[in-house]
């Protein structure tokens, strides 16, 4: 069966053909820095980890790429509460970002590309863009000319006309249409701009937005708009023209949209061959989940509650083109549903490993149930990723694992064998679940905070002179198996 996905742009579900058949360009839009990570953030993480998975799983190299925000008016808005300056608070998220996505069992992507790596290239692409003739300056910012691209408002189904004004009212009264849109900003941050997403512990907005980061271009001293910077990095880490492009659906209108016109009209090819929308996950109040709203549960607070599998098992519960809510009751019945799951694997497992497991004994309900739930699976991941059925799929397994348990005293060796390597392979390494001995391997969180801790400690004793104690601690990590590099800005590392 082929896969289909519903592509946003067209509104259809539609066999999916990559550029190459046998490799996948794959782009989701990562988050803001300016926030703690929640289930919201968290519901399109696991979503897209399952498609890289069942990609890997029908044959295909998966080149994935996802952004950080790392330049952004909410993160100077953090400075004196997260950090010092906007580059400090943005440092300080990334790193607590990529935590949570280690302990929810996330494949790794390709890259993690931050905005402040790339600001040459964005002012390269805002320069071919005025060459072009779709893009203006005015008094040191440049915009897009909605007017000038003749399909812009083809995946919102939105009429240039008829759209509400993008930008502040400085940027109206300097642009050429209502709906045209910044691709740099001229100066630094107005304290204006960041004074409604401010907290009580941060720093005063006049002294906050001294430390906003800005770069020099051709237009004088200034700062990326936000939507050219998908399209700088894409293209940068991918390629002009890419497979699929991820994203929530509250970023289809203005972001997306925006995307496409500034990279289309920049190379003249199709952007994104297919658009998939994660729908939003609404909190108990029926209200969607987000940081403004301040209804969220962190990722950490989630994993540690739940655990991992639960939280994965949650999120996975409702195929990703259908709204999901978060409540007592849905968590109860991903914990319940995980509960039967694990159970079903380890009956399976210690079953097989017995000496009850016999090499004559045949159950054929058993050996023919196998490859039908197997068939069923596939389908529903065929099938828009349908990551709901593909878990009923696994939970039928549960029921045909324990019936041929509970029916038998000496049980089918080779049947309970394709049981447990089905869940493995399917509930392991396309659906992410940690099962058995993979559940165990300790609590990764809690290894990164410690591995944080003694790293700025490092730093501590390198800003104050000595360097000899400073190694002495790089070593004991090393010898504990834990890759440190020092880089521009700061330090990273990787558990070997």
């Amino acid at each position: 069966m082929t896969l289909r996905v519903t592509n946003s742009l067209t509104g259809e579900r539609e066999p999916f053909e990559p550029q190459d058949p046998d490799s996948v360009l794959l782009y989701y839009c990562g988050l803001t820095t300016s926030d703690p990570a929640h289930l919201g953030h968290a519901r399109g993480w696991v979503h897209v980890d399952v498609m890289h998975r069942w990609l890997e799983w029908l044959g295909y190299d998966v080149r994935h790429v996802e952004n950080f925000t790392d330049v952004n008016e909410k993160i100077v808005a953090r400075v004196g509460e997260d950090g010092d300056t906007e580059a400090d608070v943005a440092a300080s998220y990334v790193r607590a970002i990529l935590r949570d996505m280690r302990s929810l069992n996330l494949l790794r992507a390709e890259v993690y590309p931050r905005v402040s790596e790339h600001v040459p290239e964005i002012v390269d692409l805002v320069e071919r863009l005025i060459d072009r003739g779709y893009a203006y300056e005015a008094n040191g910012s440049v915009y897009f000319d909605v007017t000038t691209f003749e399909e812009y408002g083809k995946l919102s189904n939105q009429d240039p006309k008829e759209m509400e004004p993008q930008g502040s009212e400085a940027e109206q009264a300097e642009k050429r249409n209502p709906a045209d849109f910044a691709l740099w900003k001229a100066g630094g941050v107005d304290p204006g701009e960041i004074a409604e997403h401010q907290h009580d512990a941060t720093a005063p907005a006049e002294q906050a937005v001294e430390t906003a980061q800005t770069w020099d271009s051709p237009w004088g001293r200034g700062r990326p708009g936000w939507h050219i910077e998908c399209s700088a990095m894409s293209m940068t880490h991918l390629d002009d023209t890419i497979d699929v492009h991820v994203g929530g659906q509250d970023l289809v209108f203005p972001h997306h949209e925006n995307e496409i016109a500034q990279s289309e009209a920049a190379t003249g090819e199709t952007f994104a061959r297919y658009w998939l929308h994660v729908r939003l996950l609404q909190a108990p109040d029926e209200e969607k989940m987000s940081s403004s709203l301040g209804n969220f549960e962190t990722v950490a607070e989630a994993a540690e509650r739940y655990g991992p599998d639960v939280v994965r098992t949650f999120l996975l519960s409702t195929a990703y083109h259908n709204e999901a809510t978060y409540s007592p009751e849905t968590i109860a019945e991903a914990e319940e549903r995980w509960d039967r799951l694990e159970r079903g694997y380890e009956r399976a497992v210690d079953a097989v490993d017995s000496m009850d497991a016999r090499t004559k004994v045949v159950d054929q309900s058993l050996q023919d149930a196998i490859p039908a739930i197997r068939e069923e699976f596939a389908a529903a991941m065929n099938d828009d990723f349908n990551t709901r059925e593909a878990l009923s799929a696994l939970l039928e397994l549960v029921n045909v694992v324990n019936r041929h348990l509970d029916e038998h005293r000496e049980y089918d060796y080779r049947g309970l064998r394709s049981a447990v390597e089905t869940f493995e392979e399917f509930g392991g390494g396309v659906l992410g679940l940690q099962f058995g001995d993979a559940a165990d391997d300790g609590d990764v969180s809690v290894a990164d905070e410690m591995v944080e801790l003694v790293l700025d400690l490092r730093e501590q004793e390198r800003e104050a002179g000595n360097y000899e104690r400073a190694d002495e601690l790089r070593d004991d990590l090393e010898a504990l198996g834990v890759e440190v590099q020092d880089t521009d800005d700061g330090y990273e590392y990787r558990f070997e």
